[in-house]
C-alpha cells in the first residue's frame, strides 16, 4: 500500500538572483514497510524534497510552487497549519542531519522525549517520563533511567543520534524521514545506527524515505532508490538494479567512485568531470549533459522525461541510457553483425 505519493513536486526559493527551482517535478512513492532512499550530491534537492513533505521550508523564501504530496490519500500541500503541525511528530517524524544541532542544549534528554509525546498524546507527565525512559531502552541506550536525565552535550555523537531518534518514534510514525542519519559518524557507530533503524521499521511497520548522498547506506539498508541531479530525478527503482544495472551516466560515475577500494593500489581516484549547473543558469536540456561523456547533440535540446527502462519499475531520464553491462556485449555484436 503506497503510503507517501509526490506528485511532480516543484519547490522554489527566493533569492536576491531571482527565483531558483530546487526541486523540479520529482515524483516518487513510499510504501508502508519500505524503506526508499533519496541519493544526490549536496544541492540536489533531496534535503528540500523532504522538508517540503513536512513543509518545514524557510518562511518567505522557499514554497511549493506544483505537484502534490499524498499522505495515506491527503494532499499536504493543501493541508491548513493546525493540520500539518498535527501530523509532524505524530504520523510522519523525521531525523535531522545533525543530532547535536537537533536538540536543545539546556533541557535534558528526557524532557524533550516527554515534549514531543505529550504534544501529540493525553499522557500525564509522570506516564510519558515512563515512556521516555522505555524509548531510550528501545533505541540500544545503555542504563536509560539514569541516562534520562542528561543534557545532549554529555552524549557522545551516537548517543545522540539514538536520542533523536527515540524523539522521531515516540509517536509511532507511519513515516520517517531520516535526513543523513549517520553523517560525521565512525563506520562502526554508522553500521550500528543503521541496523537499528532498520529493526525498528521491521517491528513497527513505517515507511521510510532515507536522505543520503552515500551509495553505501542504500546499499545496506534501501528497498528502493532515486537519484537526484540538479532538482530532478535522473533515476529511480529497485535498489538492487540500480546498483547492478544503472541506466543513467551520472549513477554509473556515482557507483564507479563507490568502488574505488577495489581498484588496485595507486589508481587514479575515479571522478565526474565538470560540476553542477548553478539553479540559476539550467541549461535548456538535460542538466547532466555539459558533465556526459556520452552525450549528443539532442541532449541539449530539452530535458529529458523519466521513462520506463528495462523493466516498469526502474525509470530513467535520458535519451541514451545506457545498457546494463550484462546486456552490453550482446548489443554490441549485434550492431556489428
Amino acid at each position: 500500500m503506497v503510503l507517501l505519493d509526490i506528485q511532480h513536486l516543484q519547490t522554489t526559493f527566493e533569492t536576491r538572483a531571482g527565483p531558483v527551482r530546487a526541486v523540479n517535478d520529482v515524483s516518487l512513492q513510499v510504501r508502508r514497510g519500505e524503506t526508499v532512499a533519496l541519493v544526490g550530491e549536496s544541492g540536489s534537492g533531496k534535503s528540500v524534497t523532504g522538508y517540503s513533505v513536512l513543509r518545514l521550508l524557510p518562511c518567505g523564501q522557499g514554497r511549493i510552487t506544483g505537484g502534490r504530496i499524498l499522505f495515506d490519500g491527503t494532499d499536504l500541500v493543501t493541508l491548513s497549519d493546525p493540520a500539518i503541525k498535527a501530523l509532524r511528530g505524530n504520523r510522519i517524524s523525521m531525523i535531522f542531519q545533525e543530532p547535536l544541532s537537533a536538540l536543545n542544549p539546556v533541557l535534558s534528554i528526557g524532557a524533550q522525549i516527554v515534549e514531543a509525546i505529550r504534544l501529540h498524546r493525553p499522557l500525564s507527565r509522570s506516564a510519558a517520563w515512563s515512556h521516555a525512559v522505555d524509548l531510550l531502552a528501545s533505541v540500544g541506550i545503555p542504563a536509560p533511567a539514569r541516562r534520562v536525565h542528561d543534557f545532549p552535550h554529555q552524549l557522545s555523537g551516537g548517543m545522540r543520534q539514538r536520542v533523536v531518534i527515540a524523539i522521531a518514534l515516540a509517536c509511532e510514525p507511519d513515516l520517517l524521514i531520516a535526513d543523513e542519519p549517520t553523517t560525521a559518524l565512525d563506520v562502526t557507530t554508522q553500521a550500528q545506527i543503521l541496523d537499528l533503524l532498520r529493526t525498528l521499521q521491521q517491528e513497527r511497520g513505517m515507511g521510510m524515505l532515507l536522505i543520503t548522498h552515500d551509495l553505501g547506506v542504500v546499499a545496506d539498508i534501501a528497498d528502493r532508490a532515486a537519484v537526484m541531479y540538479a532538482g530532478r530525478v535522473v533515476e529511480q527503482g529497485p535498489a538492487t538494479v540500480l546498483f547492478d544495472a544503472p541506466a543513467h551516466p551520472y549513477t554509473e560515475g556515482l557507483l564507479q567512485a563507490l568502488s574505488f577500494d577495489e581498484r588496485p593500489p595507486g589508481a587514479r581516484l575515479p571522478e565526474i568531470p565538470g560540476s553542477v549547473p548553478s539553479l540559476h543558469e539550467m541549461p535548456d536540456g538535460c542538466a547532466f549533459a555539459p558533465r556526459c561523456a556520452h552525450a549528443r547533440a539532442g541532449c541539449a535540446e530539452r530535458p529529458p522525461a523519466l521513462q520506463p527502462f528495462a523493466e516498469p519499475s526502474h525509470r530513467v531520464a535520458c535519451m541514451h541510457p545506457r545498457l546494463p553491462s550484462a546486456w552490453r556485449g550482446a548489443a554490441d555484436g549485434a550492431l556489428a553483425a
